[in-house]
């Protein structure tokens, strides 16, 4: 794809530019990794094992550090993933420092993971180049509290005290990026504890937001509800004078969404097909630009007509392509077609890092393995882009 705009051309399909941050060494890993990610049935067997290899201290740990964890995260500490934050920099690219620990449930886990955030935003204030912080509601606290709160149900007093300490941790977090001047996403989850999520991201909203948009929220536009809650919010916001901040993805649980509202029987929440959620995702796009002087908006997207499309919009709107309040993103290892080739037409992009100890980020990275084989066409596209760079370098 080439959008022939202002003075530099933007074309996806520049390899040179989407690659030049890798060695010949790294292309051929990443090529032989995607080979292996574009096994569905690998993938199925390869999980299970590597939970298992890793839970009763098979050595596998190496491997591991030296493939998958190598070429989607940045390094186990913040201070570890200097090299591959300078690597972005220099690319034009900021960073999204992601603290990719899950699957842990106890309070002193859920105060580990808000000081660690809260040690991201401290880097990011002094770092230029890390626009935003992150964080998953359900890493701060209780997911059976949110999922009890969503069905509209009183806590006990034991709840109600798990629920006051994740709401404590998520307004600290938000309170620090305010007054660090960093803006900070809040992820989207599942359907049964998105609007849970959802009250307490507008609470935080209209609490940091009111000078700029600090604080943003998520909206998973494969649900078919969400278009509606962006449109919803952001009148809120107008009427009650603050920023809104939205993030715009797909959505990346589709499967285990359609599986629980056939098992439980209630509406499948999700879209009847992809053109729809296609429609949706930039319909949302538009409508933010619509009103981009009183939202910020970060379009999380391996998409490639979706990211055309803001680009353009961006130009046919005569806005500057480096808007404060328009974002880029996509994830390290993932679509560099799409974040270098932005970036060096002059858009604002980061790049999620994932990060933190190789065992306890590999629940994150299985998830990740799953949503890619997914993705109809996805492992396919990032194969043939690194082949025909791989080509090029040859005839160079």
């Amino acid at each position: 794809m080439v959008q022939e705009t202002q003075d530099h051309p933007l074309s996806f399909d520049n390899t040179e530019i989407a690659f030049r941050g890798r060695s010949d060494n790294d292309l051929k890993r990443a090529y032989w990794l995607f080979k292996l990610l574009g096994s569905q049935l690998l993938v199925k067997i390869g999980t299970p094992f590597t939970r298992f290899a890793l839970r009763i201290g098979l050595p596998v740990s190496g491997l591991i550090r030296r493939t998958i964890y190598r070429h989607f995260c940045g390094g186990e500490t913040i201070s570890g993933c200097e090299a591959a934050i300078q690597n972005l920099a220099g690319q034009h690219t900021g960073t999204i420092l992601d603290y990719s620990v899950e699957g842990e449930d106890s309070e002193t886990d859920f105060d580990h993971t808000c000081e660690e955030i809260l040690r991201t935003v401290a880097y990011a204030q002094a770092h230029t180049h890390i626009p935003f912080s992150v964080f998953k509601p359900s890493g701060l606290g209780l997911f059976s509290v949110l999922e009890k709160i969503n069905r509209g149900e009183t806590l006990d007093m034991e709840e109600a005290a798990a629920y006051d300490r994740l709401k404590h941790r998520v307004d600290r977090i938000c309170r620090a990026c305010h007054d660090a001047g960093v803006s900070v996403l809040i992820d989207a989850e599942h359907s049964w504890i998105q609007q849970a999520i959802d009250d307490i991201a507008r609470e935080m909203m209209q609490q940091y937001n009111k000078q700029t948009p600090i604080v943003y929220n998520t909206y998973q536009l494969y649900r078919n509800d969400k278009l509606a809650s962006l449109k919803a919010d952001y009148y809120l916001a107008e009427t009650a004078g603050f920023f809104l901040g939205a993030k715009l993805v797909r959505g990346a649980y589709m499967e285990t969404e359609r599986e629980r509202a056939a098992e439980l029987g209630y509406p499948d929440p999700i879209q009847p097909d992809k053109a729809a959620t296609d429609r949706d995702y930039d319909n949302a796009v538009r409508f933010c630009l619509d009103h981009i002087d009183r939202l910020g908006m970060m379009a999380g997207t391996h998409n490639e007509a979706s990211s055309l499309l803001l680009a353009t919009e961006i130009d046919r709107r005569n806005l500057p392509r480096d808007h404060p309040h328009i974002y880029f993103a996509q994830l390290l290892g993932m679509s560099d077609n799409l974040t270098f080739n932005l970036a060096e037409a002059g858009y604002r992009v980061a790049k999620y890092m994932p990060y933190g100890p190789v065992k306890a980020v590999m629940p994150y990275l299985f998830r990740r393995a799953a949503e890619n084989t997914a993705v109809v066409g996805q492992v396919s596209r990032e194969l043939a882009l690194i082949t025909k760079e791989i080509k090029r370098r040859k005839h160079r």
